[in-house]
């Protein structure tokens, strides 16, 4: 529990500290090279704090020189923190809620990610519209494809937006296997647990050429690939369609 409360005031402190100035920094010069950098090195010095190590394989199967989605499983809220500290930078759509934060939405806003109301269909489509624009731009995205945390660390559905999202803008696909973020931090639980999360990156899965007709055969593809770079208790139990 004491690591846990130690994590908690590291980050409000590191938040309420280096966020304002770095916010202001960032709108005089128009920059947000280094309001980036600076999220993400309070990431990892609160990875350090909560003993969590970030182990990551795969890095070398990053298509160079053009934006791609970024496909992971989701297993807790430590997810989203581990990959972009140790992926190219990239762009994240989140719930609305996340926005509403002092300092922290602000931030969020500034480095250009979207927000996305679950309750209201007509504002998640022009969020998409949003993301395809800033891929076509070359801005790469972080998605998850279950649309929430799993609650017992296996694999869920995917929903179909963002496979929408990447075939529109042509973008590839990488999927990314997270193993163990669940025995982290669990959902429903606010404590934080010592470990190891593993992130498998694998071969990424080319969009070009298709149509929204194509997008279960694109979701079979990115499921089977995130699965199998994940350990049994987090694979799905219900059985593949053939």
């Amino acid at each position: 529990m004491f690591r846990t409360l130690l994590v908690y005031a590291f980050v409000i402190l590191y938040v309420l500290i280096v966020g304002p100035s770095l916010l202001l920094a960032s709108a005089i010069t128009g920059n947000t090279k280094t309001l980036y950098a600076a999220s993400l090195l309070g990431a990892q010095m609160a990875f350090r704090l909560g003993g969590v190590k970030v182990v990551v394989t795969g890095r070398e199967k990053i298509p160079a020189g053009r934006a791609v989605v970024f496909m992971p499983n989701h297993q807790s809220n430590c997810d989203p923190p581990a990959l972009a500290a140790n992926l190219p930078p990239l762009l994240f759509m989140a719930k609305k809620e996340f926005f509403h934060v002092p300092i922290l939405g602000s931030g969020m806003r500034r480095l250009g990610f979207i927000p996305v109301d679950r309750a209201n269909r007509e504002q998640a489509f022009a969020a998409v519209d949003q993301a395809i624009a800033a891929l076509k731009a070359g801005h790469s995205f972080l998605v998850f494809p279950e649309g929430t945390r799993s609650r017992t660390g296996r694999l869920q559905p995917f929903k179909k937006g963002v496979f929408f999202m990447a075939i529109k803008a042509g973008a590839p696909i990488v999927p990314v296997s997270v193993s163990g973020g669940g025995r982290i931090m669990r959902k429903g639980d606010f404590r934080i647990h010592p470990g190891q999360v593993r992130i498998t990156l694998h071969e990424p899965i080319t969009t070009d050429g298709c149509t929204p007709a194509d997008r279960a055969g694109v979701m079979m593809q990115v499921r089977r690939a995130i699965a199998s770079g994940l350990s049994p208790d987090e694979r799905p139990i219900e059985p593949e369609p053939a």
